[in-house]
C-alpha cells in the first residue's frame, strides 16, 4: 500500500512585519500544488524537494539563487545542499559562483562524485562539467529580493522537505547567505546535519542566523531526537530552536517524517512556508496565526 505523501516548503525566516508577502504567498501555493501532483504521480522525493527548490531559486522572489544579494567585495556566493533520506547519499556547494541553480550543482555534487560537499571554485568546476546552466551577467541577472533589514545577521534561505508514495524522505535547502557577508562565509544550509537532513525517518530544513543553527547543530539534533526519543517532528524541531534562541539566534524549521507528520515551527517574526498535508490540504502562511 502507498504511503501518504507530504511536503513542507519555505521561503525563508527573513520576514518583516510591515511587509506584505502576497506574491510569496502566491508562488509557495503554486509550488505546493505543483509538488502534491509530482508526489502523487510517484515521482521521488528527490526530485520532488530539487524541483521545488529550483522553481524558488530562479523566482526572485525569496534570498536565494536569483533573488540573492551580493557580498562586501559585489560577488554572489551561494551555498546549496540535498540529501537522500533512505540511502543517506548528500550533496552539497559552497560559495559557488555564476550558477542559475546552486541546488543543481549540490545534486551534481551527490551524483557525479564520491563526495559530499564541493566549495569555491571545486564546486564552479563541477557545475561547469554537469552543463549547468550559467550566469553570464550577474549584475543583470541577480534581483535582490530582500527589503532592508536591520538584524545583526540578516539572512535568507529555501528549502523543501517531502516524503513521496514509497516511503522515501528528501530535505534540499539553497540560499544567498547572510545580506552582506564576509567573502568565503559559509552559513548551515549546506552543511549536513545543520540546515539539512533527512533519513529514514525524517527530513529537515532549516532557515535562519545559520551561525547559530551551526552551533546548535540544529537539523541534526531535530532528527536525532524523532530517531532516538520517538518525539514528533514538531516537538524534535520545536526543541532543536530552543537552543538556537538559547545561543541567541532566530529562525524556523520545517520537517516531515516517514508517518506524513509535519513541523514548521519559528521563533522569528515570521517564516515564508507552505504546506502539503497527508490529507492532500494545503495551507500557506507567513506569520503566526
Amino acid at each position: 500500500m502507498a504511503a501518504p505523501v507530504a511536503l513542507v516548503l519555505h521561503g525563508g525566516a527573513g520576514v518583516l512585519a510591515d511587509r506584505s508577502y502576497e506574491a510569496e504567498k502566491r508562488h509557495m501555493r503554486l509550488l505546493a500544488e505543483r509538488g502534491r501532483t509530482l508526489l502523487n504521480d510517484g515521482v521521488p522525493a528527490l526530485d520532488v524537494v530539487q524541483d521545488i527548490v529550483r522553481a524558488m531559486e530562479v523566482s526572485a522572489l525569496y534570498v536565494a539563487g536569483r533573488g540573492s544579494s551580493p557580498n562586501t567585495d559585489g560577488r554572489w556566493e551561494l551555498d546549496a545542499a540535498i540529501m537522500d533520506g533512505r540511502t543517506r547519499r548528500a550533496g552539497a556547494v559552497a560559495a559557488l559562483e555564476g550558477y542559475v541553480s546552486p541546488i543543481g550543482a549540490a545534486r551534481a555534487v551527490m551524483d557525479m562524485t564520491p563526495h559530499v560537499m564541493l566549495a569555491g571554485e571545486g564546486a564552479n568546476t563541477l557545475a561547469r562539467r554537469a552543463r549547468l546552466e550559467r550566469v553570464t551577467d550577474p549584475e543583470r541577472y541577480y534581483a535582490p529580493a530582500a527589503a532592508p533589514d536591520t538584524r545583526g545577521i540578516a539572512t535568507g534561505t529555501v528549502g523543501c522537505v517531502a516524503l513521496d508514495r514509497e516511503g522515501r524522505l528528501a530535505a534540499a535547502t539553497s540560499t544567498g547567505g547572510t545580506l552582506n557577508k564576509t567573502p568565503g562565509r559559509v552559513g548551515d544550509c549546506p552543511l549536513i546535519g545543520s540546515g539539512t537532513w533527512a533519513d529514514e525517518m525524517v527530513a529537515v530544513s532549516c532557515t535562519g542566523q545559520g551561525e547559530y543553527f551551526i552551533r546548535a547543530l540544529a537539523g541534526g539534533t531535530a532528527a536525532a531526537r524523532v530517531r532516538y526519543l520517538d518525539e514528533t517532528p514538531e516537538e524534535a524541531a520545536r526543541y532543536a530552536l530552543k537552543d538556537v534562541k538559547r545561543l541567541g539566534g532566530e529562525g524556523g524549521i520545517i520537517a516531515v517524517d516517514h508517518k506524513g507528520r509535519i513541523a514548521e515551527p519559528f521563533n522569528s517574526p515570521g517564516m515564508k512556508r507552505a504546506v502539503v498535508h497527508a490529507d492532500g490540504r494545503i495551507t500557506v502562511a507567513v506569520k503566526s496565526p
